[in-house]
């Protein structure tokens, strides 16, 4: 299981074990076990009780297994507190995504009732969107757009036609992550697991506004994000070059920081060239 941050995180239900297996297998870097949305209210208990066979079948992959995060219920739903304590008998590696994130409040609750789990918020109001850098700094690991529920407030249709819609909400959230010191985020679902063409525009129109990666709710989707936010062949030789002339003048004591084109390196310039090179390695 490696330590950083998805590029890929697929959603699983947690009332259909017979899809977990499948899950951990697909390729994605996290696995998101939903007990939330994807599951019906009539089986919410049942859910619940399946997500010791996950960990069952997580634990059975060994190392390279991706990590894993359970969403559960909102704050004040009826599920919520027994979702939160199904979690804290499961491994101490499995996080918490925390849906209908409205306060840095609603994160501290969780995170006292479940501690030393890790939070991964999700903003689905234009309330919480505003309040998006108080929140990254409530101590989550990560925050994420849940972005039906925005769409819906804020009257932006579905699907490509809404994407211009979305554009201040999902840039918000990537400068908030950065102000508090958080990875970028992982763009929202695409929800027509079809459309690849069209998931692929929406993922480079996120790749430029700053997102990392996204979360997928079909095996199908995982190459095509994977593909968009992997770093070119260019960009990582290109950042291998910068990385290698900044250690070259430390070496010989020059402190010219300068490509061969007269490019001047710059301290964020080697920043952008980690990421680029961290990006592009396999998970």
């Amino acid at each position: 299981m490696s330590d950083r941050f998805p590029m890929v995180a697929l959603y699983a239900p947690a009332d259909r074990p017979e899809r977990f297996g499948k899950a951990l297998d697909a390729g994605a870097d996290a696995v998101i076990v939903d007990l939330e949305d994807a599951v019906t209210a009539s089986r919410k208990e049942e859910a619940r009780s399946m997500l010791g066979a996950f960990a069952d079948e997580w634990l059975a992959r060994g190392p390279k297994r991706p990590s894993v995060q359970v969403r559960v219920n909102g704050s004040g739903s009826r599920w919520h507190d027994d979702d939160l304590a199904a979690v804290a008998a499961l491994p101490a590696e499995f996080g918490i995504r925390l849906p209908k994130t409205q306060s840095a409040h609603d994160v501290r609750t969780v995170s006292d009732a479940v501690p030393g789990r890790q939070v991964h918020a999700l903003l689905e109001t234009a309330l919480a969107v505003e309040r998006a850098f108080d929140i990254a700094c409530s101590g989550v690991s990560s925050i994420a757009a849940g972005e039906a529920d925005l769409r819906s407030e804020l009257g932006v249709p579905a699907g490509a036609e809404g994407e211009p819609g979305l554009a201040y909400s999902r840039a918000r959230l990537v400068n908030a992550a950065a102000a508090a010191g958080l990875p970028s985020p992982l763009m929202a679902v695409w929800a027509d697991v079809v459309d690849l063409d069209g998931l692929e525009r929406s993922c480079r129109h996120g790749k430029a506004l700053g997102y990392a990666g996204r979360t997928a709710v079909h095996p199908r989707q995982i190459e095509t994000i994977r593909r968009v936010f992997t770093p070119g062949a260019a960009d990582v030789e290109r950042a291998q070059r910068i990385l290698e002339r900044v250690a070259s003048a430390s070496a010989d004591g020059t402190g010219a920081f300068v490509l061969e084109d007269g490019t001047f390196i710059d301290v964020a310039m080697v920043r952008s060239a980690e990421r680029i090179i961290s990006a592009a390695r396999p998970a």
